[in-house]
């Protein structure tokens, strides 16, 4: 029988998880993502210190932080320092707010695949090359790869955090079958992609050097999580999800995957973009959003007030609870409703954010505390605009 193989992957389903930014070095440095991630011995100066990204949460065994470097705790280390030490290289880190060990997983084993020069499709793995390596890194992948017995070894401890994803290896048509299907979810996704770039160029300016990065699978239905920047004529700020309406790439049929994308517009100076409240407060409302069908259902159906960590988030905006609300679906009169991409259309929904008190009114009143916030916002000339200081609604309301 062949071995198996699988990509290890954050598992961002997790609710209420925390959000690791890229780690820093004994100088406060920002640690570039590559050097964790090529597949080969790391030397940094210690010791290493890893900061919050979006928000503090609920600690995993396993996480990607930044962009792809894997971090683990004491338990899966001692696993990999096991099964796998010619394979990797542990290297102590401090999590901000967390006092217990953790460890930046570098992978040292890299295996190389033959190039094809076949069209674009998915990567497959050459099994013959991999030897006896139980993790690793190839080409076509931004993942770790790891063998069936490192993958039951680490289930085995109860490690939170882990996802995996079978591989394709070997020949033969029902690998040739399963290479064609991703290729063409691949190709439908880059529709996609073209269509929206394309809609969000008629909001404003795509800002390609405002840098958010990508997060690689998860609850979003490309299993990607991404969002771009459009700075209006004007001087504000959009901040658009760019994802929650990619195709469901198992499925054949016809896909808009949510058919919902959120919209943050802020008139907020950002040096920074991704470290910014109305950056964190957007991706926070889309883990959200992506993670509950009943969420969706409602945000379909009309305005909807939701709340969410406000972990440093502006004063102005944290409730005695320590949380944000906003209110979804605020029409506004100068972006539309609705875009179309090749495979239907999807809704453009607006976030606000809401003071404590109206975000209280709201949740007082139901759907139609909603509806009146957001039509008050509307006369107002607030409508969706995401600022911390500004004028509550509610004298207008009693």
């Amino acid at each position: 029988m062949s071995k198996r193989y699988f990509e290890l992957t954050d598992d961002l389903h997790v609710p209420e998880r925390w959000d690791l930014d890229a780690p820093l070095d004994a100088r406060g440095q920002r640690l570039g993502e590559s050097l964790f991630t090529a597949g080969e011995p790391v030397t940094c100066e210690g010791p290493l210190r890893l900061p919050l990204r979006a928000y503090d949460g609920v600690a995993l065994d396993f996480t990607e932080a930044g962009a792809g470097i894997p971090v683990v705790s004491a338990r899966l280390a001692a696993v990999f320092a096991e099964r796998a030490s010619l394979d990797t290289q542990l290297l102590p880190v401090q999590v901000e707010a967390h006092a217990e060990p953790f460890f930046l997983l570098v992978c040292t084993r890299r295996v190389e695949q033959e190039q094809t020069h076949h069209r674009a499709g998915p990567p497959r793995l050459d099994v013959t090359r991999v030897g006896d390596a139980q993790v690793f890194r190839a080409r076509g992948w931004q993942t770790l790869l790891v063998t069936e017995e490192l993958k039951q070894a680490l289930e085995a401890v109860g490690g939170t955090g882990l996802r995996f994803w079978e591989l394709p290896s070997g020949s033969g048509a029902g690998v040739s079958a399963a290479a064609e299907a991703r290729s063409q979810a691949r190709e439908r996704r880059e529709r996609a992609e073209t269509a929206r770039l394309a809609f969000w160029r008629t909001l404003g300016e795509v800002d390609e050097r405002a840098r958010v990065p990508l997060v690689n699978h998860g609850a979003w239905p490309g299993r990607r999580q991404a969002w771009r920047v459009l700075r209006r004529a004007g001087g504000n700020t959009l901040l658009v999800t760019d994802g929650l309406s990619d195709p469901f790439p198992e499925r054949e049929a016809p896909s808009v995957g949510f058919g919902l994308e959120l919209l943050l517009e802020t008139d907020s100076e950002m040096k920074e973009v991704y470290r910014n409240w109305p950056m964190q407060l957007l991706q926070r409302v889309g883990d959200e959003l992506a993670r509950s069908e009943p969420v969706r259902e409602a945000v379909r159906a009309g305005p909807f007030c939701l709340d969410v960590s406000g972990k440093r988030m502006p004063t102005l905006l944290v409730t005695q609870e320590g949380r944000v609300g906003v209110l979804l679906g605020v029409e506004s009169g100068t972006l539309p409703g609705h875009f179309a991409l090749p495979e239907g259309e999807v809704k453009l929904v607006t976030v606000k954010a809401l003071l404590p008190a109206e975000f209280a009114y709201g949740m007082e009143h139901g759907a139609e505390g909603w509806a009146q916030l957001a039509r008050y916002f509307a006369h107002s000339g607030e409508e969706h605009l995401s600022r911390a200081r500004r004028k509550s609604v509610l004298p207008m309301l009693r």
